[in-house]
């Protein structure tokens, strides 16, 4: 069930990040816990070769992941209080208008239904860095981001070495790239609890599917398009490393 906004009050405090965190977390793109099961299960033979159930989970989580990050990279380059939290909202929100376009391309290919909506739990990480104002909005957004950016990673890859599918390949290509420039610039914002971070990623909470899962669109509804401002000029692919101190 999600968490109501007046129940998470003031504690995404790093000495209490975890409780919230052990809230919200949960894998960003869905399909994740069933892809290594599920990833050899052919549902469709293309002529960019087979599409198994894991492909299509891929393509249409992708697309929900970028329904609830690119509201919420809006939100950050408007409400972002320093430089660096600004900066991550633009890559945040042209990196998801980029897959999403891939997105919006290759499904009609691959005969694969695009949601409009993010899930339920995805909607309530919105409302929940929505709630919050000043240093503690930051905190919230770019805590809650780099949980699940760091749990698609690993996810990325495995469809990406399985996948017999150009086109999903191709999606995977360019989401590894977006995944990691976002985790890039989230940490450039000196805002990432690691070692909160670093557990979630690993425990994320059990969650009811529904609450997981994109709710289909309405039948003849138009597709919703992620586009970005006129005037950003940012590049997503090829993230610059935070500079070490030698």
């Amino acid at each position: 069930m999600p968490i109501p906004g007046n129940k998470v009050g003031n504690i995404f405090v790093f000495g209490a990040l975890g409780l919230t965190l052990a809230a919200l977390a949960y894998p960003a793109i869905l399909g994740i816990e069933n892809t290594a099961t599920n990833s050899e299960r052919i549902i469709a033979n293309t002529r960019y070769g087979p599409l198994t159930e894991a492909d299509r989970d891929f393509v249409v989580k992708v697309r929900s992941a970028g329904l609830w990050e690119h509201p919420l990279g809006l939100m950050s380059m408007e409400r972002g209080t320093t430089k660096e939290m600004k900066e991550a909202g633009e890559h945040l929100v042209v990196g998801h208008a980029g897959l999403d376009e891939m997105c919006r391309k290759i499904a009609p290919e691959l005969n694969i239904t695009l949601p409009n909506q993010a899930s339920p739990q995805q909607q309530q990480f919105v409302a929940t860095v929505d709630s919050k104002t000043g240093k503690e909005f930051d905190s919230t957004a770019v805590n809650i981001m780099r949980v699940t950016h760091g749990q698609i990673f690993p996810t990325i890859a495995k469809i990406r070495a399985t996948t017999k599918n150009t086109l999903v390949r191709q999606l995977a290509d360019l989401a590894n790239d977006t995944v990691l420039d976002h985790i890039t610039v989230l940490e450039k914002t000196d805002l990432v609890n690691y070692d909160q971070v670093n557990f979630q990623q690993t425990t994320p909470p059990k969650l009811p599917k529904d609450e997981l899962t994109p709710p289909a669109p309405q039948p003849g509804s138009p597709v919703v398009v992620l586009t970005e401002p006129p005037g950003l000029d940012v590049n997503t692919a090829s993230p610059t490393p935070t500079p070490t101190v030698g």
